[in-house]
């Protein structure tokens, strides 16, 4: 089913408001059961859209890695990828931890920023004046433009995780609580890069899990 492109509606709309700097915000890896949760801040510098950018959801993985080197290279933006790692999301949980590392992207942008379009809710005390964008990703440049670039980097991280922890499978289902992921907690129990407090992993480090 064809869906809209995204537009910079939204931006405009920010610009209307008296801000001049507006940037996408969004992340990859809510979800997972390990690995960091990665953020990507993009700043359009003129309203001109990366040819074929879409919600990173919509897109194939062949078709966000072509997207990737052309977002980096567009001379109409700039842009920052951050993390926050396993160790952060059990700390902080997973929505703080989310926060942090879109905070982290924003204040990586070569230009600053004076205000975030940010997907989904928005934030309590973030770091700038921001606007939650429900469905962002599918509406916003800006976001969509972010989406890309914070799941590719992530799914590159998870890939570089398999050839320390290959036990697991994380170069194919990305530390996604998939029935493969499962079973290989339930069989080794979970490693250094697991999120300890996510109750599939804090039961599989339980003494005696898996054992018949």
């Amino acid at each position: 089913m064809a869906t809209t492109p995204p537009t910079f509606h939204c931006e405009n709309e920010a610009r209307s408001a008296g801000f001049r700097f507006i940037a996408g915000v969004d992340e990859a890896g809510r979800g997972p059961l390990a690995g960091p949760v990665t953020a990507a801040a993009v700043l359009y510098l003129q309203p001109q859209a990366v040819p074929g950018i879409a919600d990173s959801k919509l897109l194939s993985e062949k078709k966000r890695d072509l997207l990737e080197p052309l977002i980096l290279a567009s001379p109409d933006l700039v842009c920052a990828v951050a993390l926050a790692s396993p160790e952060e999301i059990d700390a902080l949980n997973i929505y703080h931890a989310s926060k942090l590392a879109m905070e982290r992207a924003l204040a990586s942008l070569p230009q600053k920023a004076d205000f975030a379009l940010v997907d989904g809710k928005p934030f309590r005390a973030f770091c700038l004046p921001h606007r939650g964008v429900v469905q962002g990703d599918r509406l916003s440049c800006s976001i969509a433009s972010a989406s890309v670039l914070a799941k590719v980097a992530r799914d590159r991280i998870m890939v570089e995780l398999d050839k320390t922890y290959p036990q697991y499978g994380f170069a194919k289902h990305k530390g996604y609580p998939t029935p493969e992921h499962l079973e290989a907690l339930r069989r080794h129990g979970p490693c250094p890069v697991h999120r300890r407090s996510f109750a599939p992993v804090s039961q599989a480090a339980l003494p005696g899990f898996g054992m018949p």
